[in-house]
């Protein structure tokens, strides 16, 4: 709960709201303790009196009523209307929903089709028929709000029960032996109340609005009993000589829907998973960078040179360090593989090379990314888009999340094309097929047509391969485009990705967590761990010599075939949180040989032109001997 209103005050147009909301709640309820007149009693002889007149703050109306008690006694009557409306039609709109979702077959036709009964009425005529089969009344208005609202609630939350009926743990509570009460009470209840509330936020503004409008017509509260509906349909005969009498019930109304709406709004984004993480906020084109330092001048290592970087997620007063001074080098036709456990910082080295790391709340606050030279990190958006895809591309790990759901594969395929250049409609489609040739998809002419719902993991994900190709890119970053595949599947995947490499010449950052792929595909491989490289060499070398403690550990979690018996380790403890990370090396709380110097400053990465490697004690006996 604290969190929710952490969130919510995040959203200064949601706080806002939520004020003006509470005073004028908070006004309405201590309404009967303040000194004011009687609204319901008459005095002709001061009738429409203007605004501060003496003895009337607010003026009079048409019967010399004091405004300003019948405005207050009026607000807290079309308050309680319209939270008891909401109330109502939220509670029998969730049951039918929930009743419709979750049994389904008959019963759901039956609530559904009488619900679309009541849709297919104007909500406003239906209100009305309802009011005058009933009769006129505050209490008979109420009914006619709440009922007419019903099929909004029914109808999103039976779509919501619809899918959680199916999931796995209600199967599993209805093998436990629960009723079906108490599934709907304790699985399905639970996981549609934040829909509910939701609804609710979003929609109390208007039922208000809707009783006071059945008010205007005199079909809501009556005479002498004032709500804000009633105070304007009273007021419209005298709207041009005392605009007043309709200025501040009008007002009142226009406040109250206001910050019930912006309160609701804030609520959603407080509430919707997808959205806490940062309410109202937008990502930019590409990530903010705010360099502390100078940017530090190429080396001339390689086509691609990452120097110092430094990536972080600003979230309200923690600062997450995820990249914490990286240098990594590839160079034309090499393939350098990146590995560590989750977390370690190697996705986001990636997409803070490509300007992807979206922004709130990540910056890159330090370092450089030299492609040919020309520091990526620093370019300005117009020339780092003409640089994506056409110099570096990217293979993202789900194809699935990021190829979009109704475009057929070749008109994407297309779209990726001219983003960087004109090409007709036919010599797109024959480029299309050229690149799902070349990634080795059967039968492309028929295949470019498809949807990639339509297409399996691995078809999707040369999809995703060709998709990086086709602008003849000099480098591509592949983040683990392979962790989701069977073993059958990734092993060509990796065989295509290596013949592209040597065909053309591509230079390859592949990002992995798997020391096979390592081995089957990469020139030379970087060990990260807390968001820096603690290893980096030849990839022979460091899989026969490991000599960071991480790299030998991790390693030692792979299971080999044909090496005879050999326990399987496993790295006690979880890698430290990169908002508090500890001094000296962030792997001594997990290392075996760890000695009071690992813990007390920076350690730095020593090289000695072939090797590097992060450790005050690291490992010189070959990875047999240790074992």
């Amino acid at each position: 709960m604290t969190d929710f209103f952490k969130l919510l005050a995040r959203n200064r147009l949601a706080l806002a709201g939520g004020i003006v909301l509470a005073a004028v709640v908070l006004l309405a309820l201590v309404t009967p303790l303040l000194p004011l007149a009687d609204p319901d009693v008459t005095d002709t002889s001061n009738r429409f009196r203007p605004v501060f007149s003496e003895g009337a703050l607010l003026g009079t109306d048409h019967l010399g009523r004091d405004l300003l008690s019948r405005l207050l006694w009026g607000t807290r009557l079309s308050l309680a209307v319209g939270f008891a409306a909401a109330i109502a039609a939220a509670t029998i709109g969730a049951a039918i929903g929930i009743i419709a979702g979750y049994y389904g077959g008959r019963t759901d036709n039956i609530l559904m089709r009488g619900v679309d009964m009541l849709m297919a009425f104007p909500y406003i005529l239906l209100a009305l028929a309802i009011v005058a089969a009933l009769g006129p009344g505050l209490f008979n208005a109420l009914i006619a709000v709440a009922t007419v609202n019903v099929p909004f609630f029914a109808r999103n939350i039976r779509g919501i029960t619809v899918g959680i009926a199916n999931k796995e743990f209600v199967d599993a509570a209805r093998l436990s032996g629960l009723s079906h009460t108490q599934i709907i009470l304790s699985e399905i209840l639970p996981n549609v109340i934040p829909v509910i509330v939701i609804a609710m936020s979003t929609t109390i503004g208007w039922m208000i609005l809707e009783t006071a409008g059945l008010s205007f017509l005199g079909l809501g509260s009556q005479p002498p009993q004032a709500d804000l509906g009633s105070m304007l349909g009273e007021a419209r005969s005298a709207l041009i000589s005392n605009p007043h009498t309709s200025i501040v019930p009008g007002v009142m109304i226009l406040v109250i829907v206001m910050s019930i709406n912006l309160l609701g709004d804030g609520v959603r984004d407080a509430l919707d998973p997808h959205l806490k993480s940062g309410a109202l906020s937008r990502p930019m084109a590409a990530t903010r960078v705010a360099r502390q330092s100078a940017a530090p001048k190429p080396a001339g290592n390689g086509l691609l040179e990452v120097r110092a970087l430094e990536s972080q997620f600003h979230v309200k007063n923690r600062v997450y360090r995820a990249v914490g001074g990286v240098d990594l080098y590839v160079e034309k036709g090499e393939c350098l593989g990146i590995i560590g456990e989750s977390g370690s910082g190697k996705s986001v080295t990636a997409l803070s090379v490509m300007g992807l790391v979206a922004s709130p709340p990540g910056v890159v606050t330090g370092g450089a990314a030299y492609y040919d030279g020309e520091d990526m990190i620093g370019a300005p958006y117009r020339r780092l888009r003409d640089m994506r895809g056409r110099n570096v591309a990217y293979i993202f790990q789900d194809p699935l999340a990021t190829l979009h759901p109704l475009y057929r594969i070749g008109d994407q395929l297309v779209e990726a094309i001219r983003a960087h250049r004109t090409i007709g409609k036919a010599g797109g489609r024959a480029k299309a097929i050229e690149l799902l040739k070349a990634v080795r998809i059967p039968n492309a002419e028929k295949r470019i047509s498809d949807y990639p719902h339509e297409m399996s993991g691995g078809m999707r994900q040369r999809v995703g391969i060709a998709m990086a190709l086709a602008n003849d890119p000099d480098i591509i970053i592949a983040d683990e485009p392979t962790t989701a595949l069977d073993v059958t599947v990734q092993a060509q995947v990796l065989t295509i990705l290596d013949d592209l490499r040597r065909s053309r010449g591509l230079a390859i950052v592949f990002i992995t967590h798997d020391f096979g792929v390592v081995a089957q595909l990469c020139d030379r491989v970087a060990v990260m761990y807390a968001g820096r490289v603690v290893e980096e060499g030849r990839t022979a070398d460091i899989l026969e010599t490991p000599r960071h403690p991480y790299t030998r550990r991790l390693m030692a979690c792979v299971p080999e075939l044909g090496g005879g018996k050999r326990r399987l380790e496993a790295i006690a403890g979880l890698p430290p949180v990169v908002d508090n990370l500890p001094k000296g090396c962030a792997f001594a709380e997990r290392c075996l040989k760890a000695k009071g110097e690992c813990r007390k400053g920076d350690i730095p990465l020593v090289s000695d032109g072939t090797r590097g490697v992060r450790c005050l004690f690291p490992e010189s006996t070959s990875r047999e001997a240790a074992e």
